[in-house]
């Protein structure tokens, strides 16, 4: 290799290593950290809540018909109880946890934040519904729609607000101090009542700014003016094919990019489910492009990183069915199991895919290509969009995609994997032959040395 060459990729690499020393900067910063940490808080919600939303949805002709004839016509309000005590407060749960995380890494008890964060996106909110004549206010009831998908924006404004002021008034001591005698937990209170009488104070007059100007609360000025827009910038055809690329262009520079990417774009993607959910429950029929969302999570989870990011385990079947070199063969055998349950950091790692010029192609366009078929298979109505009813992320393909959307879904899951299987494969067949030739070399080097090493024995003459 020439040294221009060598000078040339040097020079690339540090390029490469300044842009991914900014962008973890961003990453691992105290705000962002606390919102992926934060709603982590709400996968166990989605997932249970998904099983009590899938018995109310079984995806099978009938189903509804026969459940209403053994149980009455009221079969599924239990149901959709669980449901709403789970999905439908997702950005409570979320303001509590960006908050907690974010007090929690400054070093100090985070749960009365959490608790305070809660208080906060109460006061910010109405305190009533709209009685159907759409006149009369019902007082003392809580608008949960704005506890849920709509007000996921407003959670990650009011947790992160909500854990700084907290975390400043720790760190300034500005706290009610209790002799060492007192018991912690009874100290611990006293010293969120400061912070606290602070960050309610701020919530109160949110409320009264939002009023007076704007004639509606804080979270309906906020879904209106920010939340909406990222929604339909996310449900785009180019917002998914955004959110495909940053994850294998991170994946592939070594950063965990679901994590990243899905850290901050997992309550927008939600919220385009719980969108969808509600006009089911209202009993609308969902039309892709007219009233309902094509992006959601599950387009990400069971499309997009379905046996991996970078659609990978298309990649392990190549190695399994294909491979030539022992190194090949091996690392498939490892990973196939792994891979049927959306697990590929032993491929990623031990091909390797991270900064390999051969596999980032693959790596990049397999995803966008997947974003051009699921996409238009939900934007023609061959995929019906997608409900709030979610599948863990290690579900196997064709399971997942049958629980989210039926047979469709399962099909169009065969498809995309059909479709990684022919985008890696001349690029596995070129790695899968530099890895025999270097095994071949190796082999011949073997060889050369035992020979030498051989003793030259010459007869001896009696």
């Amino acid at each position: 290799m020439s040294t221009q060459t060598t000078d040339k990729k040097a020079a690339l690499m540090d390029k490469l290593d300044a842009v991914l020393g900014k962008v973890l900067k961003v990453v691992n910063s105290k705000s962002i950290v606390a919102i992926k940490e934060g709603f982590m808080l709400t996968m166990p919600l989605t997932i249970i809540g998904s099983v009590f939303l899938l018995l109310a949805f079984i995806p099978i002709d009938g189903y509804g018909e026969f459940m209403a004839g053994i149980f009455g016509a009221e079969w599924a309000t239990p149901l959709f109880q669980v449901v709403g005590a789970t999905f439908d407060i997702l950005a409570m749960v979320g303001a509590f946890g960006i908050a907690y995380t974010y007090v929690k890494h400054e070093g100090h008890v985070g749960t009365n934040a959490g608790v305070l964060a809660i208080v906060s996106l109460l006061i910010v909110n109405n305190a009533f519904v709209m009685a159907p004549d759409g006149i009369a206010h019902i007082g003392g009831v809580i608008p949960k729609e704005y506890l849920g998908g709509k007000g996921m924006i407003a959670a990650i404004i009011i947790g992160l607000v909500v854990g700084k002021i907290y975390s400043l008034a720790l760190n300034r001591n500005w706290v009610i101090k209790l002799p060492d005698a007192v018991p912690e937990g009874v100290s611990n209170a006293f010293k969120s009542l400061i912070p606290g009488f602070i960050i309610i104070t701020l919530a109160f007059l949110t409320f009264i700014f939002f009023k007076s100007g704007f004639d509606q609360t804080f979270i309906e000025t906020i879904y209106t003016i920010l939340q909406t827009p990222l929604q339909n910038m996310s449900d785009s055809f180019w917002g998914a094919l955004s959110i495909a690329l940053l994850i294998s262009l991170l994946w592939w520079c070594g950063v965990h990019g679901p994590v990243v990417v899905m850290g901050i774009m997992g309550p927008i993607v939600t919220a385009n489910a719980l969108h969808n959910q509600r006009l089911i429950n209202d009993g609308i029929t969902l039309v892709a492009g007219e009233n309902a969302k094509i992006v959601t999570n599950q387009f990400v989870d069971q499309f997009l990183t379905v046996g991996g990011s970078g659609l990978t385990f298309g990649l392990v079947c190549c190695m399994v069915l294909f491979a030539r070199s022992a190194q090949m063969k091996q690392l498939g055998r490892l990973s196939f199991v792994p891979g049927l349950f959306n697990i590929n950091e032993p491929v990623i790692f031990a091909t390797p895919i991270v900064f390999n010029p051969i596999m980032f192609i693959p790596f990049v366009v397999a995803p966008l290509l997947s974003v051009c078929m699921v996409y238009s298979s939900i934007s023609m109505g061959l995929v019906g969009p997608f409900s709030a009813i979610q599948v863990p992320w290690t579900t196997p393909m064709i399971l997942s995609g049958f629980i989210i959307g039926g047979w469709p879904a399962a099909i169009l899951q065969v498809c995309v994997f059909c479709m990684t299987l022919c985008v890696y494969f001349p690029f596995f067949k070129y790695q899968d032959k530099l890895a025999a030739n270097e095994e071949h070399q190796e082999r011949q080097n073997s060889q050369k040395h035992a020979q030498q090493d051989e003793p030259d024995l010459q007869p001896v003459t009696v």
